[in-house]
């Protein structure tokens, strides 16, 4: 029945309202707010608001109904709930039409522009008793008193005065199952693990007959995750009714529902027709404002109803049920990606080529990788020492803890000191805040020095303590520390020069020499570069998008051709922009630029000049005009250029010499 009989705030009435708020209540309508014409109307918890409500989720000043010409405007003033018009959340000002809901915390008023209005209001729909499918929504719930309320929503203020929470005591019971659950949920390792202690809880708190988690696909379908009976005889899961779950899937509240048409069976509602349901829960189950799922339940005896204190557990467990949840989801996602990135390291970390000399490396790797032994790779700049390291460290049984790479030659002596042993707060200028160093990071698992040579001696004798299982303390710091940590090093130079040069200590030379191994250049593994070339190929066209195949025959020839001083490095780089400056299809020997100072390096250069090769004047003009046709990709008249001679005289040599174009 409507309530018509006006409240005490009806006294407050002036002469001639322009409009007014009445409260909605379940069984009709409640007090009367006269909205008078040049007035704001702020409404709240706190007593100087002009209309006042003892509401907890309200905030002090939640919001205001305020006139402007002519008309009634609705204005949130950044309350941590949110206020609602027609059930949608305000994010900007509102003109209010007559009939308008407008809900404020938990309170419901009904917009009207003239008390006649009130007779035809109760055949509006009301928001707390809706129907659908044969049920009927007894009770919404967005907030529990089991849980602290939910966090503004990012841009809102906090009122002044928190909101006060509900000052019932849950029933110990339910407290203890809420506990129990959180602990059990922290070993959970899959959602379905999660689906099946949520269902339990709630029977182990609620009389539910029937509990299921249901899993929301592509944003739209819901498939059931985990369904479980309470015992023996009990229905069988069925699909929850679409009404609920769709007004729980939009207003994201958890409802309680009766079943309003038992004795009717509602023939044409197959699973309510069916199963009886007496009532029903349905909660959202969220995280970050994400919709991942819906907790459901039902009993088919009219006897003993769920009613709203299930409700509250409900909804509790379901917000548990989202937060944990989302942590899987986001683990698993994480986990995807680590194992994305460590295929993309492993495959940019192969050693690429099937020469016997490869070969020989990768016996040497396999072999000194389960050992612990300090390694010291040595080879020309350029060959690929890190690619070596890595493949000893990811060949070892430290494969899963820390690999740390440092370049000594990239730093001072402080910094590098600093670098690898760590500092304390205030050892030097600029150290503001403790730092551990590289040795403490890669406790347990491998450090790689590269351009070990350009370490200087102060730095090389604390070191050569730590390889010697020695602990060490930070710059600026007298706490020892002592790490498992197994070392490789690198280097270019001829660290034996250093010794005898007094640059390089020698017990640390023999120390870190405990395993050499030594990387042949490219151009003693010329079989491996067109294998090397189509690996780098394949990578540099997955970066940019390009359309190209492979290598042209005369271009694989000019690159097996070529010396590689720079070795693998400089082959990478060549490919990278060939592919970044080529047109076509297929790399051309054209498309292969290679540097001036490579074309002069067909013999070995020494301090004193190039090496000495045996052979005729015949071979050296022969090879000498065969590559200067390469170079210019066989253009004649270019190449008689280089060469300083006639075109007839170049024509007569290539058929003296029996040169042939290559396919």
């Amino acid at each position: 029945m409507v309530n018509r009989a006006l409240t005490p705030q009806t006294s407050r009435m002036a002469t001639n309202p322009s409009a007014f708020l009445v409260v909605r209540r379940e069984d009709g309508f409640g007090d009367v707010y006269p909205l008078q014409d040049g007035i704001r109307f702020s409404m709240g918890r706190a007593p100087t608001n002009r209309i006042v409500l003892r509401d907890e989720l309200c905030s002090r000043e939640h919001a205001e109904v305020f006139p402007e010409e002519g008309r009634w405007f609705v204005r949130d003033l950044g309350s941590l709930n949110g206020t609602h018009l027609n059930g949608e959340q305000l994010r900007k000002d509102r003109r209010l039409e007559a009939r308008d809901d407008l809900r404020v915390g938990r309170v419901q008023f009904v917009f009207i522009e003239d008390l006649t209005q009130l007779p035809d209001l109760p055949q509006l729909r009301s928001p707390t008793t809706e129907k659908g499918d044969g049920l009927e929504i007894k009770k919404r719930l967005g907030q529990t008193r089991y849980l602290p309320p939910a966090a503004p929503p990012q841009g809102t203020t906090q009122s002044a005065e928190p909101i006060r929470q509900d000052t019932r005591v849950p029933p110990a019971q339910a407290v203890s199952v809420l506990y129990r659950l959180a602990l059990d949920m922290a070993d959970a390792t899959t959602p379905a693990e999660l689906g099946e202690l949520v269902v339990d809880a709630v029977f182990r708190a609620t009389p539910a007959e029937v509990g299921a988690v249901l899993a929301l696909k592509d944003g739209r379908e819901l498939e059931p995750m985990v369904y479980r009976n309470r015992g023996p005889g009990q229905p069988t899961y069925h699909k929850v009714s679409n009404f609920v779950s769709h007004e729980v899937l939009s207003s994201k509240q958890a409802v309680l529902a009766e079943n309003v048409a038992l004795e009717r069976h509602l023939k044409d509602r197959d699973s309510i027709a069916e199963l009886q349901v007496a009532s029903l829960i349905c909660a959202p189950i969220m995280a970050d404002d994400q919709m991942l799922g819906l907790l459901h339940l039902y009993r088919t005896s009219p006897a003993t109803p769920l009613n709203p204190d299930d409700l509250e557990f409900t909804l509790a467990v379901a917000r548990q049920l989202g937060t944990v949840w989302h942590r899987l989801r986001r683990q698993a996602t994480l986990s995807v990606q680590v194992k994305s990135l460590k295929d993309q390291l492993r495959i940019e970390s192969e050693l690429v080529g099937g020469s016997p000399a490869l070969g020989k490396l990768e016996t040497q790797i396999g072999r000194v990788a389960e050992t612990k032994a300090t390694v010291l790779i040595r080879g020309e700049s350029g060959v690929g020492k890190e690619l070596v390291a890595r493949a000893i460290h990811s060949s070892s049984p430290r494969r899963d803890a820390a690999y740390i790479c440092l370049n000594c030659a990239a730093l001072t002596e402080t910094l590098l000191e600093s670098e690898l042993f760590g500092h304390e707060k205030g050892a030097f200028t600029g150290a503001t805040e403790r730092m551990i160093g590289k040795f403490e990071a890669a406790d347990g698992g491998t450090i790689f020095l590269d351009e070990i040579g350009e370490m200087a001696p102060s730095t090389q004798a604390k070191f050569l303590r730590v390889l010697e299982g020695h602990p060490f303390e930070r710059v600026g710091g007298n706490t020892p520390l002592k790490v498992d940590v197994r070392v490789v090093a690198a280097t270019n130079r001829q660290l034996e020069e250093a010794v005898r040069a007094g640059t390089f200590r020698r017990d640390l030379f023999y120390r870190l020499q405990v395993v050499q191994i030594d990387v042949p250049p490219l151009r003693d593994r010329a079989d491996d570069i067109p294998l090397i070339a189509d690996h780098f190929l394949k990578r540099f066209v997955r970066e940019t998008g390009r359309k190209i195949r492979g290598f042209s025959p005369a271009a694989v020839e000019k690159l097996k051709a070529h010396r590689w001083p720079g070795n693998v490095r400089e082959l990478r780089n060549v490919v990278e922009r060939a592919v970044a400056l080529g047109s076509g299809p297929i790399i051309d020997a054209p498309d292969i630029w290679l540097s001036e100072l490579d074309i002069g390096s067909v013999s070995t250069v020494t301090a004193g000049g190039f090496a000495y090769k045996p052979e005729s004047i015949e071979e050296v003009e022969k090879r000498h005009i065969l590559e200067t046709l390469r170079h210019t990709d066989w253009n004649k008249s270019q190449a008689a250029s280089i060469l300083g001679i006639e075109r007839s005289t170049l024509d007569r040599k290539i058929k003296g010499y029996g040169l042939v174009k290559e396919r």
